[in-house]
């Protein structure tokens, strides 16, 4: 085997509609801020605040998207939502996805373990693949 390379495919997927979505609520929020019958008064600088928290929640949503899994001869690198980290071989005791576990973790020594978010079970088929390869690689490159 070469390279492997696994992304999580329901989250890409669902990740850009719920972005587009929440700019859209909090702009149209925004917009109707200025005419409430409540008696507060909203400036512009309120309504564009709104708008803003709108894109910074869109923002929150796409890094969902990042996680990926990248594993050659050499080790295994898994970048979760904002940590990347790099494995040798020698280092992964074992490739598990416990069961009503979310995503699958990589074993490693004194009982610690580290999630690897781009095998979701939610992506069901894909991550029994995913898995089936990974743990091929592993056994090849541990021996």
């Amino acid at each position: 085997m070469s390279e492997l390379v696994i992304r999580p495919r329901k989250v890409r997927r669902v990740a850009p509609v719920l972005a587009v979505a929440l700019v859209a609520v909090f702009v149209v929020v925004g917009v109707l801020l200025g005419n409430t019958p409540t008696g507060a008064y909203f400036r512009v600088a309120d309504q564009i605040a709104m708008a803003g928290i709108g894109v910074a929640l869109a923002a929150a949503a796409l890094m969902f998207t990042r996680p990926r899994l990248r594993a050659d001869a050499e080790g295994v690198e898994v970048r979760n939502i904002v940590v990347t980290h790099r494995f040798p071989w020698a280092l992964v005791r074992e490739v598990n996805f416990p069961d009503g576990s979310a995503w699958a973790r990589l074993e490693l020594p004194d009982d610690e373990y580290v999630s690897v978010m781009a095998i979701q079970s939610t992506d069901s088929r894909h991550a029994v693949d995913a898995m089936r390869k990974l743990r091929a690689m592993h056994a090849e490159y541990t021996q």
